[in-house]
């Protein structure tokens, strides 16, 4: 079992990654944590921000009682703030706020209030510290991921399809396009460590088709790789059936029907990952209480696709599938991005 205690190395990674994100000397910023967060985290948080000069609060909420029907792992849909208006006023007047919240407050409901007073989110995703380390965004990841968020943005149309039968169309019209290389310094902007993703979050009724997710592909909810195909079809932004005979279906059938929720159903977001240190195979190598799964999210090439909340189209619910999938081809109006899995042009 990996020890998790403060080292030197991993304190020298925090600072530097808090430095990408503009944080130094003066800066205001709220360290949020809650009590089931992971200490370790923390704590390197709180003397990476020590060490760079930041003038910093630390907001540490009583992680709220379980009330969903089944175990909840939403990543980036924390419930910890619970609407408690002290704290949402404290991050209000911040500059950056360093999230150490379990799942994290990307798509919480209290986020939007936060993000329009201009404060900024970094997610130190809930992962032991050596996935940070070897996942630590680089600068020079910064324009290329800004290339593939302005190349969704200018694009109508996105279509995803595969060997295995994937065939799935999102219209990209007026859809708020985003992602993160790990690091961001303008108010508003939303980063997370692991960072390397570039993501647009359709509107209401925009995707339809076919998902068929192969035998490798990831359920991050159930930090997973898939030993049999789920075949999934996806009308007016809903998934409509889950298909197959194996317990890959079996268990997102019966997770997602146990919500009991609609909004549980529909499409998050759709992108790919381009983080060239998130690796695939790594899922195989750590215990599942050591990693949160969100490297996986980011590794070069998948294509990435979530249920769940979607504040654009007016949806929110804790009820979350994060689902990187590998040897997709990914177009923007006819011009292929990612093939079979392999960034393409620019963005290799």
């Amino acid at each position: 079992m990996m020890q998790e205690r403060i080292e030197g190395k991993w304190l020298a990674a925090f600072r530097r990654v808090f430095k990408l994100n503009g944080i130094g000397a003066g800066t205001q910023v709220a360290l949020l944590a809650e009590t089931q967060s992971r200490p370790v985290l923390v704590h390197l948080s709180e003397l990476a921000l020590y060490d760079l000069g930041a003038r910093f609060c630390i907001v540490t909420m009583p992680t709220p009682p379980q009330t969903a029907p089944v175990p909840v792992k939403g990543t980036g849909t924390s419930m910890a703030v619970q609407q408690n208006a002290a704290a949402i006023a404290a991050m209000k007047q911040c500059e950056v706020i360093v999230d150490c919240t379990v799942e994290g407050m990307i798509h919480a409901a209290e986020w939007p209030e936060i993000e329009e007073a201009g404060a900024r989110l970094l997610v130190i995703t809930n992962e032991h510290p050596e996935i940070l380390e070897r996942t630590e965004p680089t600068a020079d990841l910064g324009p290329k991921v800004q290339h593939g968020i302005e190349m969704l943005q200018a694009a109508s149309e996105m279509r995803v399809t595969s060997a295995a039968g994937t065939d799935l169309i999102i219209d990209l019209k007026d859809a708020p396009c985003g992602g993160t290389p790990g690091f961001g310094t303008t108010p508003g902007a939303v980063a997370h460590w692991p960072g390397g993703l570039c993501l647009a979050f359709p509107g209401p009724g925009t995707v339809n088709g076919r998902i068929v997710m192969d035998v490798g592909d990831m359920n991050l909810t159930f930090k997973s790789y898939l030993a049999s195909p789920i075949d999934i079809t996806v009308e007016d932004d809903f998934v409509t059936a889950i298909k197959g005979d194996g317990l890959d279906a079996i268990q997102m059938r019966e997770y997602m029907a146990a919500w009991d929720d609609l909004q549980a159903y529909g499409m998050s977001h759709v992108g790919w990952g381009m983080n060239p240190s998130a690796r695939w195979i790594s899922g195989a190598l750590y215990d599942k209480r050591d990693m949160q799964a969100v490297e996986f999210r980011a590794f070069a090439g998948n294509f990435l696709w979530s249920t769940g909340a979607n504040q654009y189209a007016g949806r929110f619910t804790e009820g979350h599938f994060d689902l990187p999938m590998r040897n997709c081809t990914i177009a923007l109006d006819g011009t292929i991005v990612v093939k079979a899995g392999v960034l393409q042009g620019d963005l290799a």
